[in-house]
C-alpha cells in the first residue's frame, strides 16, 4: 500500500524518519535478528515512498531508528540514485559523549550522508534546542515517518506530541509503525 500521498493528495517530497532509540526496543548489536527485520521494514516502506516522488530522508542522528533508517537510505541508493539522506542535527557536538562503537556508526552515516547541517550552531546548552530543531524540521518537511507505538513511549513521543498539534494548523503526514504492523510484516516474510 502506497502511503505518501495522504489524505489532503499532497506528496511528500521531505520526510523527517524517526522512531524509538535502540536500547528502547533491545537491540544492542548490530547482528541482533530483530534490527535485520526493521531494516527490512523500513527499506519496503521507504521504497513505496520514493515511488510515489519522496526526494529527501531527514534524520537527526540520534541512536537507533534514525542511524538504521540512514544505513537503509544509503543502501537505497545504489538502486534509487536520486534519494538524498540530509542529517540535521540539533547542536554541534551532538554524538561527542558517545561510545566508540556508537560515534563509529554515526560517522559512517555522515560521511555518505548528502547533506549535514545544525539547527544550533553551538554545544548543547539548553533544552530550547532541540524544541527549535523539532520546530525547523516540522516546519521544512511535509511528514514524518516514526517507527513509534502509541501503547509504548519512548523518546520519539516529544515529536510525535509537537507533529499532532502541528498537524491541526496545517498540512502534515504523520505516518507511525506499530509493532503489530512490524510482526505482521516478520510472519509474512518467514511465510514466504
Amino acid at each position: 500500500m502506497f502511503r505518501n500521498l495522504d489524505w489532503r493528495g499532497k506528496f511528500i517530497k521531505n520526510l523527517y524518519v524517526s522512531g524509538y532509540r535502540s536500547y528502547e526496543v533491545s537491540v544492542f548489536t548490530e547482528d541482533d535478528p530483530k534490527l535485520h527485520y526493521i531494516k527490512l521494514f523500513f527499506e519496503k516502506r521507504l521504497t513505496e515512498y520514493i515511488y510515489e516522488g519522496l526526494e529527501w530522508v531527514i534524520i537527526s542522528g540520534n541512536i537507533g531508528t534514525e542511524l538504521w533508517v540512514g544505513q537503509v537510505v544509503l543502501k537505497l541508493k545504489k538502486d534509487y540514485p536520486e534519494l538524498k539522506l540530509a542529517i540535521l542535527l540539533p547542536y554541534t557536538g551532538f554524538q561527542s559523549k558517545w561510545n566508540e562503537k556508537n560515534q563509529a556508526l554515526f560517522n559512517s552515516i555522515v560521511e555518505k550522508a548528502d547533506y549535514l547541517n545544525y539547527t544550533s550552531n553551538s554545544e548543547y546548552s539548553n533544552p530550547s534546542q532541540l524544541k527549535n530543531h523539532q520546530e525547523f524540521i516540522m516546519r521544512n518537511t511535509d511528514g514524518c515517518l516514526l517507527f513509534y507505538d502509541t501503547e509504548h513511549e519512548g523518546k520519539v513521543k516529544f515529536y510525535y506530541d509537537k507533529a499532532k498539534a502541528y498537524q491541526e494548523n496545517t498540512i502534515y503526514d504523520i505516518d507511525l509503525i506499530a509493532f503489530d504492523e512490524l510482526q505482521w510484516f516478520v510472519t509474512e516474510l518467514e511465510e514466504e
